[in-house]
């Protein structure tokens, strides 16, 4: 068959695991950029992520000698869900290999989607240790290995997206996350085919491009740092053969977006639409800001591919959001060591002002504390303000915000 044929056979056997995902109308994103604009709810799924369709495909094809041997995969996250999820349902033995490291939360939810087919197996601190040992485990048990994304198997599931979104209309516009290149590779390959005349971009976070780099290179490019904020996209490395089909499909620049903004956006949804995007999930809506201007009056379909969040993680993504926002600061203050001092700062602070954190360091000298303030407010221009006033008044501080060092050691 050739690649759209499985694609659409893929399609009609992924019914027999989950109904399709919605193709949502957003009437506040289509207000916002005066456009129609569509989100595909991959974090509808069984898993919550698109990976269980590129597991079911890669397992579906395989033969029935292949199956008795077992089936493999390395991941502490989505891929390793989805592949439990397919292993139960093909009812096949699998062992999934991730760190120690790995959430519980992450490692309960793979055994209830797998349940008695599923071994989990914890080694190493890193993933790169853990897919080691997944590797060495397959050559001793002859086992088969099921990658995150880089194979044609892969792919051809996860452009089932695609097969779901031309089912309904042909887009304008098609906006597509990327971490390893599965989803967006399979994706832009059936939109090329099936329908060339959409506009394919391609979004990833500005500490995980791998995709921007290597197509600004000729070639693949090994990301020597990652921010692994955006867990479902920081990848090192974007495979080889998503690479190559991404080559040729894209031809608009990747749109970068900063972790702290992507933040703002998962917040945004969240307290507008109800919806839990994760950070990877969020990227495709992120791009938007970039591409305002040109996605006017146009259809638009945006990829959220997955909503597994850990609510933990909240206050952190509050935090970047306010960052990026500049609506929070944190500073060291040189507060004088005499009574009455730390009132005078506070009748300094303007009604919107509110301190988030205070708390006395040290003792610098006979005359001055250190003190590590975190305000929040409601417009960035208060700071501006709230500054004058401090050095009006004499008092010594210093901005430590964007400060990456020493924010880790203190906040």
């Amino acid at each position: 068959m050739s690649f759209c044929q499985t694609v659409q056979h893929n399609k009609s056997q992924l019914r027999a695991l989950f109904p399709e995902t919605p193709l949502q109308y957003s009437d506040y994103l289509s207000e916002k950029y005066e456009a129609k604009i569509y989100l595909k709810r991959e974090d509808l799924t069984p898993v919550r992520s698109y990976k269980i369709r590129g597991a079911f495909s890669f397992i579906s094809q395989m033969t029935d000698t292949e199956t008795k041997r077992g089936v493999v995969c390395a991941s502490a996250g989505n891929h390793a869900q989805g592949f439990a999820f397919a292993c139960a349902h093909f009812k096949i033995k699998g062992d999934v290999f991730m760190p120690t490291t790995t959430p519980q939360q992450k490692i309960t939810k793979t055994k209830v989607f797998g349940g008695e087919f599923i071994k989990i197996h914890l080694v190493g601190d890193t993933f790169d240790e853990a897919n080691k040992a997944a590797i060495t485990y397959c050559e001793k048990q002859q086992s088969a290995l099921v990658p995150p994304f880089d194979h044609p198997r892969i792919i051809e599931g996860q452009a089932t997206v695609g097969a779901e979104i031309l089912d309904h209309f042909t887009p304008d516009i098609i906006v597509l996350p990327v971490g390893g290149g599965g989803v967006s590779a399979g994706i832009s390959t059936f939109f090329a085919q099936e329908a060339p005349d959409t506009t394919v971009y391609c979004v990833e976070p500005i500490g995980a491009d791998g995709l921007a780099q290597s197509l600004k290179a000729g070639k693949i490019v090994e990301l020597k740092k990652v921010d692994t904020f955006v867990d479902g996209a920081a990848v090192c490395k974007i495979g080889t053969y998503t690479f190559e089909k991404l080559k040729q499909n894209i031809k608009k620049p990747v749109i970068l977006c900063p972790e702290n903004r992507i933040c703002q956006t998962m917040l945004d949804f969240l307290n507008r639409e109800g919806i839990v995007m994760e950070p990877a999930g969020a990227l495709s809506v992120d791009g938007l800001k970039d591409i305002a201007n040109d996605i006017k009056g146009k259809t638009v379909v945006c990829v959220v591919s997955g909503g597994n969040f850990d609510f933990e993680r909240l206050p952190d993504v509050k935090e970047r959001a306010m960052k990026f926002s500049e609506t929070k600061k944190y500073f060291i203050l040189g507060l004088p060591q005499r009574p009455g001092a730390l009132r005078e700062f506070l009748d300094l602070l303007g009604p919107n002002d509110d301190i988030a954190r205070f708390e006395y360091l040290k003792k610098s000298s006979k005359n001055f504390g250190s003190v590590l303030l975190g305000i929040e407010t409601s417009d960035p221009k208060n700071f501006k303000t709230l500054f004058a006033k401090m050095q009006s008044a004499g008092f010594g501080f210093e901005d430590v915000t964007d400060n990456a060092i020493l924010a880790d050691f203190v906040l």
